[in-house]
């Protein structure tokens, strides 16, 4: 019998606003949206903000933090590397979000050519700072409304810090569905409450070199089931770092108060507010969740059924952020690893995912409507959206409705500038989209490196595309099925 694969209508097929707005009658949801954009000077995604300090960030958009995996066995970065951040530099929006997810420590390196930051590799980090301000500046004239940070981050669980490519994880607890899907032994040790010190004061000791680095904030990651994103699902942890959620929150309280001792940096915070079960492939190569019964306590913003959301101790957790002086909030929600579709929503999954078991635009609908929950109850804390590279060509409108609405202070986004690293320029002056740069989600920038190449956007962008790493890619995927 064949496979039944499920029929999604693609974006690129809904040729007009109405055909988009009855699409998502169609399947059930809602989307802010206007119909007709604003002329470029009267568009609120051209309007500046102003933090507490005084800074001005001069538009809405913002780019999302990525790893390249492009970097040397040192952590420094290559030409690869220092290509994509300039892009990022003159793509025109004017917060850029950690620009790149930097380890702290090398055994928390998500794969063995992620950057590093430390002493020796201090000077890089300044060029790289340097370059973006320089050809922002030579493109639009100042980066005086430009906001720079660094992303700190510790792999945790999905560390791959060594070219043997062994995953190599730093685990927290025993977690239910975790330990089996990625095949720990019932005996693999956790994190020990004196190393996660010592790895407190790595990070501590990371802001203070991002600081002398040139960066105006730093993004203490907290997402995508790393580290810091399972310490806050850390309930079943013994001792000071595990249990209540003040103890689950203390590896980042002591982060920040080690910071404030220390460079004072301004700490920002990458946030997978929800999270699901983790999910497999059935029958028909479609996500389905592993567990199904009993309640499922390691989603953290989850409701404990596995697939709802409950924002009780999200709300919680963001109070103390404002306690402890953070003011930036980037909202995402989930991991690439184990639930892709409520994380990045994709119509064609990377090679050793799963195909969507809804249609993604319920999936970006769903974090923008968390996004707004969140900041309709904390109106003071700068929030950053997530999951908007699927909407397309309708991301403009998408956007625009947002910030309208004051469901977010930001738009994010990630792997769409990538492909077209000019979209926020051309949104910003009322240009046509370019069809042909538009990221369709086609998620080789995630297959490439799953299986050990660095990642860009072969399929659209000129430069991967003539890699020989673009063909192999291409033959490698002829092998899947999906």
């Amino acid at each position: 019998m064949a496979k039944s694969k499920p029929r999604f209508t693609r974006v690129a097929q809904l040729k007009s606003p109405q055909d988009f707005v009855d699409h998502l009658s169609t399947i059930g949801t809602t989307l802010p949206f206007h119909e007709y954009l604003n002329q470029p000077a009267e568009s609120v995604l051209g309007r500046s903000f102003t933090l507490k300090s005084g800074q001005e960030i001069g538009n809405r958009f913002c780019i999302l933090p990525m790893e390249g995996w492009d970097g040397t066995v040192e952590g420094l970065p290559t030409q690869h590397t220092k290509r994509r951040w300039y892009n990022f530099a003159i793509s025109g929006a004017k917060l850029l979000w950690g620009c790149e997810a930097v380890a702290v420590h090398p055994e928390g390196r998500a794969n063995p050519n992620q950057l590093m930051i430390n002493s020796g590799n201090l000077d890089a980090f300044k060029e790289l700072y340097n370059d973006v301000v320089s050809a922002h500046e030579e493109k639009f004239g100042t980066s005086d409304d430009l906001f720079v940070g660094l992303q700190l981050t510790h792999s945790g669980r999905f560390a791959i810090p060594d070219i043997d490519r062994t995953r190599k994880p730093k685990i927290l607890y025993r977690h239910s569905v975790l330990d089996e899907k990625f095949n720990l032994p019932k005996d693999y040790p956790v994190l020990t409450d004196e190393e996660i010190d010592d790895l407190v004061e790595d990070f501590v000791k990371a802001a203070g070199l991002a600081k002398e680095a040139g960066f105006q904030f730093v993004d203490v990651k907290h997402c995508h089931g790393y580290l810091g994103h399972e310490f806050l699902s850390a309930k079943n942890r013994e001792g000071k770092y595990g249990g209540s959620l003040k103890n689950r929150m203390r590896f980042l309280t002591s982060i920040v108060e080690g910071i404030k001792a220390t460079s004072n940096i301004p700490v920002a915070v990458r946030l997978s507010a929800f999270d699901f079960v983790p999910y497999k492939k059935n029958e028909n190569n479609i996500g389905v969740p592993e567990r199904t019964e009993g309640n499922y306590e390691e989603a953290f913003g989850g409701d404990t059924t596995g697939t709802g959301i409950d924002l009780t101790e999200v709300f919680e957790l963001l109070t103390c952020f404002e306690q402890l002086g953070i003011e930036m909030v980037c909202i995402t929600a989930g991991s690439p690893y184990y639930v892709p579709h409520i994380q990045r929503p994709a119509i064609f999954p990377p090679s050793d995912g799963y195909l969507p078991p809804e249609d993604p635009l319920i999936g970006v609908a769903r974090q923008i409507h968390m996004t707004h929950k969140i900041k309709k109850r904390f109106p003071n804390l700068v929030i950053v959206g997530s999951a908007y590279s699927y909407l397309q060509e309708w991301l403009p409108n998408v956007a625009e409705a947002v910030i309208e609405k004051d469901m977010a202070d930001f738009v994010g986004l990630g792997r769409m500038v990538l492909s077209y690293p000019e979209m926020p320029e051309d949104i910003l002056k009322g240009k046509t989209l370019v069809r042909g740069k538009i990221c369709r989600t086609f998620s080789d920038c995630t297959t490439a490196p799953r299986i050990g190449m660095i990642s860009g956007c072969f399929p659209l962008d000129s430069y991967y595309k003539k890699m020989p790493e673009g063909a192999l890619l291409k033959e490698y995927k002829k092998g899947i099925e999906l």
